[in-house]
């Protein structure tokens, strides 16, 4: 018995804000199944009073504390607190956190934190930006990309699913100046759940069923990030061309990218730039020549899975990878940030396989 309350007292407690939603429920997920961590409280403010059993039953046979309001919560029961809240409602909530417990960390799922340039983020969300002292701080979570950094932080601003897939395959062949940075296309599509639990016409079966569509043609949110981290790589500013569909299927991205090639540079260039980039890491996996990755490969768990292809246009290529949207492109990236920032094994609670069929 000793030694089983000196485990506990090692684990690292946690909170969760916003446990109603999907990235919420994923959390849980993952996070029952790393014996590095307890959890101390959830939070779903308009489920405050109930059993997690009764908005998630697939949660049902777990011992979890039930839900509570943000109002009630004692920041000094957890020791990570993760931020699964709107867009939008983040920037207060954490700025009140670290003034009544400053030593705690965040990672934060929302988008409130991953615009550096607080003009670009009033631009994009229509607001200006309520915590500018903790944006300046905050460090974005591309693990792979941002580890050393996100080590040291107190703040983690998890990157968007789309941003995230479109990255990883993107990044190590700009720093290395193998393509072109100015003519960058990116064709994505996601799964349903990346709109949220929210009740919404758009969301319901009969109008996404046996169907596809384009949306926020020209003007997605996601757009911003990706052009911030992928200007950062090159050392240049760089707008890249971004539409995002929605597809009938519950998971996953999807994204289709566009590249021209620098002179003298190959598809085998490209391929091997990002498998020696990748070699090292858990999560990310570059196929071999000829081999298309799809987001069946992917579902449940926190890999991305790059193929690259050779374009019939003469000095172009295309590159396709794929990821959960609700794991590496949010809760799985989440907990990898976590483990990094707590010096915990980063694989830990993510060694799942993907599910198939």
């Amino acid at each position: 018995m000793a030694k089983n309350r000196k485990e506990m007292a090692s684990r690292q407690r946690i909170g969760i804000l916003g446990a109603s939603g999907y990235t919420g429920a994923e959390l849980l997920r993952l996070l029952v199944g790393h014996n590095g961590v307890e959890i101390a409280f959830l939070t779903a403010d308009r489920h405050a009073g109930k059993p997690m059993a009764s908005v998630f039953p697939h949660l049902g046979s777990l011992t979890l504390p039930d839900l509570i309001s943000i109002r009630e919560v004692d920041w000094h029961a957890a020791d990570v607190i993760f931020c699964a809240l709107p867009h939008g409602t983040t920037q207060e909530v954490i700025k009140k956190l670290f003034e009544d417990a400053p030593e705690k960390r965040v990672i934060d799922l929302s988008a409130d934190f991953r615009l550096k340039n607080l003009e670009t983020y009033q631009q994009w969300y229509g607001h200006a930006h309520q915590a500018p002292e903790l944006q300046e701080e905050a460090v974005y979570g591309l693990t792979e990309v941002h580890r050393d950094a996100i080590s040291r932080a107190r703040l983690c601003a998890n990157p968007g699913c789309y941003t995230t897939t479109a990255e990883l395959p993107l990044i190590p062949l700009l720093a290395e100046g193998l393509i072109k940075a100015d003519e960058i296309i990116i064709d994505a599509k996601s799964g349903v759940s990346g709109a949220g639990r929210s009740e919404k016409q758009s969301n319901l079966h009969t109008e996404v069923s046996e169907g596809t569509h384009a949306y926020g043609v020209g003007a997605h949110r996601h757009a911003p990030e990706i052009d911030q981290e992928l200007s950062l790589a090159a050392r240049e500013q760089i707008t890249v061309g971004f539409t995002p569909h929605l597809i009938p299927m519950n998971r996953g991205i999807l994204a289709t990218i566009y590249v021209r090639l620098n002179r003298e540079v190959t598809v085998d260039d490209l391929r091997h730039c990002l498998a020696l980039r990748y070699a090292e890491e858990a999560f990310v996996n570059v196929l071999a020549e000829g081999c298309a990755p799809s987001t069946r490969d992917v579902r449940g768990s926190n890999k991305c899975h790059i193929g690259v292809f050779a374009d019939r246009l003469p000095g172009r290529a295309i590159l396709v990878s794929v990821t959960d949207n609700l794991v590496k492109g949010a809760s799985g990236q989440a907990i990898q940030n976590m483990n990094v920032m707590c010096g915990l094994p980063e694989t830990q609670g993510l060694e799942q396989v993907a599910l198939f069929p």
